[in-house]
């Protein structure tokens, strides 16, 4: 889709323009229906135009649609803060900050460790994602296309390996990493934190090993390195669970939160340890448009929909039917080029490899073109962009989720 006055520089996945949609599904300005297997890309856990959170944002619009916290606090925010401690699962008092995306978010966090720690070495792992601007640029563990073209980044950012039985990466190959990272690279007294996700989006839905995650918030511990996890993608219910750190065993010191925060309005969080979130001085954390009233409503509408209940039933739900569709395929060898299943719980991405055991990346570009053209909307992740990442809605109705893996498995079966 080429327009002049959009920037070139803006990669787009499926060249068409929608209209409106429902849940699951959404229609283009011609009138095609598609089944939605990317979610505005993890933002819309709840279905486009989630009823109570369309409602919300209605009713605040009415009542105050803007003032700058940081000015003169406002209600929604303040409302939406209580709902959001009680709803992240750590042991220790929890504060934090509202922003307006998850790179802010992470962006505020490095400030944070560093107030904190005086420290600015920085550990990030290899297929992370953490945002787009320049500071989280550095973060990313891939260069094309985030890095290319924008010269040296802020910060000092080493990477290590990410463990995890989707990557081959044992517990022990991370550990040596780190090791060799101290002895080799840096001192361990410069590092101001560790920053990693649960479990990676972009990398392509791949899970961290627990044990690795065990031994890591040790490591931390005893060296006064503080632990950020970021979930934005993995958190509110991706897996079916509120967050994807409590798969681990552990607790993050700092959590980076946006995506599905509030049914698709931005918003985004940085919460954690209250004694981290107080260190800066007054007027250090804010933003104008940070923790906007109407962002707050729909927010709020959203975390009141994600009881555990819901989520485990959910999750579980769409969890069977992609592993038991997956299985299904693997038995009747439906395509040479299906691949593993990567993730956990119900973010789950589906591997294209070729014969040869190379990434199927040609043959996942082809696989988008035929499922769109089926009524079928996907998005590719990984390294070598072979990784179908599935992000149908949590609320998504069985009916249309059965139909979506149908047209999956029927295009995946047409490869060639």
């Amino acid at each position: 889709m080429t327009r002049a006055n959009i920037s070139q520089s803006i990669s787009v996945v499926h060249p068409l323009t929608l209209s409106h949609g429902k849940n699951a599904e959404v229609w283009d300005t011609s009138g095609k229906r598609y089944i939605d297997f990317m979610g505005g890309i993890g933002v819309l856990n709840l279905g486009h135009c989630n009823p109570a959170v369309v409602q919300a944002i209605q009713a605040q619009a009415e009542k105050l649609t803007h003032y700058a916290f940081n000015a003169v606090p406002h209600d929604p925010y303040l409302r939406f803060m209580d709902r959001l401690e009680a709803f992240v699962p750590v042991s220790y008092p929890l504060s934090g900050m509202l922003t307006n995306s998850g790179a802010e978010a992470a962006e505020n966090a490095l400030k944070i460790v560093r107030a904190v720690t005086g420290r600015t070495a920085v550990i990030a792992f290899d297929g992370g994602f953490h945002g787009r601007t320049l500071a989280t640029l550095n973060l990313n563990g891939k260069v094309a296309p985030y890095k290319q073209k924008v010269g040296v980044l802020p910060g000092a950012v080493y990477h290590v390996p990410y463990p995890s039985k989707d990557t081959g990466v044992t517990t022990e190959q991370g550990l040596k990493a780190i090791e060799r990272l101290f002895s080799v690279e840096i001192d361990i007294d410069e590092v101001a934190c560790f920053i990693i996700e649960p479990v990676q989006g972009e990398g392509g839905f791949l899970a961290l090993e627990p044990e690795f995650a065990v031994a890591l918030r040790k490591l931390c511990d005893a060296h006064g390195i503080l632990l950020i996890a970021d979930e934005i993608q993995s958190g509110f219910g991706r897996t079916g669970q509120r967050f994807a750190f409590t798969r681990l065993g552990i607790e993050p010191d700092l959590i980076l939160l946006g995506k599905s925060i509030a049914g698709g309005i931005p918003l985004g969080a940085v919460v954690g340890r209250k004694t981290l979130l107080d260190t800066l001085p007054k007027g250090g954390l804010g933003g104008t448009y940070s923790g906007n009233p109407i962002g707050c409503a729909a927010g709020l509408a959203s975390l009141e929909q994600m009881s555990d209940d819901n989520l485990a039933l959910w999750g579980q739900r769409q969890e069977q039917a992609i592993v038991n569709r997956y299985r299904r395929w693997q038995e009747a060898r439906v395509s040479p080029y299906l691949g593993r299943l990567t993730g956990t719980g119900c973010m789950r991405g589906i591997e294209l490899m070729t014969p040869q055991g190379t990434p199927g990346s040609a043959q996942l570009a082809q696989l988008l073109g035929l499922a769109r053209d089926a009524g079928l909307l996907l998005m590719p992740s990984g390294k070598s962009r072979h990784i179908i990442r599935l992000l149908p809605p949590l609320t998504t109705e069985p009916e249309i989720l059965e139909e979506g893996l149908d047209i999956f498995e029927r295009c995946l079966a047409a490869l060639d």
